[in-house]
């Protein structure tokens, strides 16, 4: 088997004695796989083939010391021009901002001759990872290939390797027809034609049928049937094992010394504009606006951390975000209450001993194609934790249920369900938690897996 995906599944860094330490790497693709495949024997080792993405991956391939505990490693070393306009350019500010509806169409996108550069770059450093694996892959190996910044390689690997079977997943909302309309017409040419030359996954049915519809506009009838819907949940014991560290204990007790007795509204996001963070702290000062009974009685604690700080967009979002918390503080806060405190360290621990204490948790994307924290806090809080989930995230389609539903762009309803969760007995608290938490684990990633395997024509039970 052949793993492709953009960020591999570790990243390297050059220790003082001039060798290099290995840590494992972030993200849903990462901790799905991860321990799935180093539990395989050599004989079934895997290849996990991604990009080199700072220096120190790239100093560690130039040096041979990328190399992974259980599972093979290829870690490309790419054009860092190309590579910055692929991912950058293209994949982060073009695919990504389509895919989550981000675009203010007035005034984005403009495709001039700076975008048909980056996008000559996305081909040309998807065909190096197409070139890669196909001078790797044995003859009927199954191939893998993750997320929409390699859209391109399924349809040139099996060009090159047509004995190859090969399956895109795709781990975001897939836009629908009138929306691939934004893209020019090569682009969207290019990534339908693509992802529908043969299995091309989703978490959602809903993510399926618009990426379907969508290459039926693009392609004609009969393009995009052969798009399926796979969804995952978190690893329970990788979850159970940080929960139980010491880390996690440590910032449980910073928490319990923060709150008192008091209430916790709870938010763990990258800071990035499809999380829709800024309406999520509008909505708790409208809560505390409408319902003063819980000024001084909750604590809305935002762990968020920088994410693409590289890119114009997300800088000026995260100034908003702060100025949006800010604004709550300094029209609220009493001499003994901060009403938002915000945890800017990206450590997964404090994220852990948050979803282990939250009354409320809220996850408000404008769209997501699943949100794995919507499932992981269900699986571990202790508190009867209400989540209040919006309905454009994946998860919402196996946990609407049991969540409370949140309109992403709706204020007022987004403070109602807020003080819904807060004000809710705790007999139907229990009942709904019970039943998230069964539904978040109900999907595991190796069942995710086997429905990619199985696409494939490989063997399940991996």
């Amino acid at each position: 088997m052949i793993v492709v995906s953009h960020r591999g599944p570790y990243s390297f860094t050059r220790n003082p004695d001039g060798g290099f330490d290995a840590r494992r790497g972030a993200g849903g693709v990462v901790s799905a796989l991860s321990p799935l495949l180093a539990r395989l024997g050599d004989d079934e080792r895997a290849l996990w083939v991604a990009a080199a993405i700072g220096d120190g991956d790239r100093a560690a391939v130039r040096a041979g010391a990328a190399s992974a505990p259980g599972i093979d490693l290829a870690l490309l070393d790419l054009d860092e021009v190309q590579h910055r306009l692929h991912y950058d350019v293209v994949s982060n500010s073009v695919l990504w901002f389509l895919h989550h509806g981000l675009f203010d169409l007035p005034r984005r996108p403009r495709f001039d001759a700076r975008a048909r550069e980056a996008w000559d770059a996305y081909v040309a450093v998807n065909a190096g990872f197409a070139e890669c694996i196909a001078e790797r892959a044995r003859p009927g190996e199954v191939v893998l290939v993750q997320d929409y910044q390699l859209a391109l390689v399924p349809g040139m690997l099996r060009e090159r390797r047509p004995d190859v079977p090969v399956v895109h997943f795709t781990h975001t909302p897939f836009c629908g027809p009138s929306s691939i309309r934004v893209l020019p017409d090569h682009m969207a040419q290019a990534l339908c034609r693509s992802m529908a030359s043969g299995p091309a996954g989703f978490h959602t049915r809903r993510w399926a049928a618009a990426f379907a519809a969508s290459a039926r506009e693009v392609l004609g009838p009969g393009a995009g049937d052969t798009t399926f819907a796979a969804s995952f949940g978190p690893d329970l014991d990788d979850l159970r094992a940080t929960a139980a560290s010491a880390e996690t204990a440590a910032a449980t007790a910073d928490l319990d010394d923060l709150l008192g007795d008091r209430l916790m509204i709870f938010r763990t996001d990258r800071i990035e504009p499809s999380k829709n963070i800024v309406r999520g702290f509008a909505a708790y000062d409208l809560l505390l606006e409408e319902h003063p009974e819980w000024r001084g009685r909750v604590v809305f604690v935002a762990s968020i951390y920088p994410s693409r700080q590289g890119l114009a967009e997300y800088l000026a979002y995260a100034n908003e975000v702060d100025r949006a918390a800010a604004r709550v503080n300094e029209r609220w806060s009493t001499g003994d209450w901060q009403p938002v405190v915000v945890d800017a360290e990206d450590a997964f621990a404090r994220s852990v001993a948050g979803l282990l204490r939250y009354d409320a948790l809220l996850v408000n994307p404008i769209k997501d194609g699943l949100n794995l924290v919507a499932k992981e806090g269900p699986a571990l809080n202790r508190r009867g934790g209400v989540l209040c989930l919006s309905r454009e995230a994946g998860a919402y389609d196996e946990m609407g249920d049991g969540a409370l539903a949140v309109h992403p762009y709706d204020l007022v309803q987004t403070a109602g369900a807020l003080h819904e969760a807060l004000s809710m007995p705790a007999g139907e608290r229990d009942r709904r938690a019970a039943l998230l938490a069964e539904r978040a684990v109900a999907r595991t990633p190796a069942m995710w897996l086997d429905d990619q395997l199985a696409r494939a024509g490989g063997p399940a039970g991996a």
